[in-house]
């Protein structure tokens, strides 16, 4: 008995690391595939040919079909992929600078997230069902990143304390342009939008 559970053991193990290989190598196809169409989206538009997408990632169009059987999958998920990636980035940033500078530089951050996803807006306004939850999505990762933001610089003495981030969120996004007519317009812009947050902090002596 104790040699077939010996057995049932080592044959349980050997059968799962082919399927814990099989997951990560399921993920990396994901992440290329993400990664992939939402460089090609920005060149190419949502309604780019598949393959320019898998050949980018390096993976076969049957693969993407299985991860994402109709192309508003897939455009939905590079959306909740790059949101994910912009507001992630939040925390980085704020541990390796001061409290406005980083600040600063997501704002700049979001800035180019909203320019470079300019070509989905047609798609995600569309009407189709796929992208129902996707406003209510960027709202939930993105206004408590940015309150986080705010209010540590705030606290820091180095911006003014009044700032709502929806209202911080809409005005970036207004001074954005999209990717390719940029010019550095929108860094510009962002920066003295920073700039007057600084408007009206107290000075040193007033803290």
């Amino acid at each position: 008995m104790g040699e077939d559970t010996t057995r049932e053991a080592d044959a349980g193990t050997a059968e799962g690391q082919p399927r814990k290989r099989v997951r990560a190598d399921a993920q990396r196809s994901t992440e290329a595939l993400l990664t992939a169409a939402a460089e090609v989206f920005v060149t190419s538009g949502v309604d780019a040919p598949v393959r320019q997408i898998t050949a980018r990632a390096g993976v076969g169009a049957g693969t993407l079909y299985r991860h994402f059987p109709q192309r508003s999958d897939l455009i939905a998920a590079v959306f909740r992929h790059e949101v994910d990636a912009c507001a992630d980035a939040a925390s980085c940033l704020a541990a390796q600078h001061e409290p406005a500078e980083a600040l600063a530089r997501w704002l700049q951050r979001f800035a180019v997230f909203i320019g470079t996803k300019r070509g989905l807006s047609a798609a995600l306004h569309s009407g189709d069902p796929a992208y129902d939850t996707l406003p209510a999505y960027f709202q939930q990762r993105f206004v408590p990143v940015l309150s986080t933001l705010l209010d540590t610089a705030a606290r820091a003495g180095e911006i003014r304390s009044d700032v709502d981030p929806e209202d911080l969120l809409r005005a970036t996004g207004n001074l954005t342009l999209p990717a390719q007519d940029d010019n550095g317009h929108t860094r510009r812009m962002v920066a003295l939008l920073v700039d007057g947050l600084r408007y009206g902090t107290p000075t040193p002596e007033a803290r």
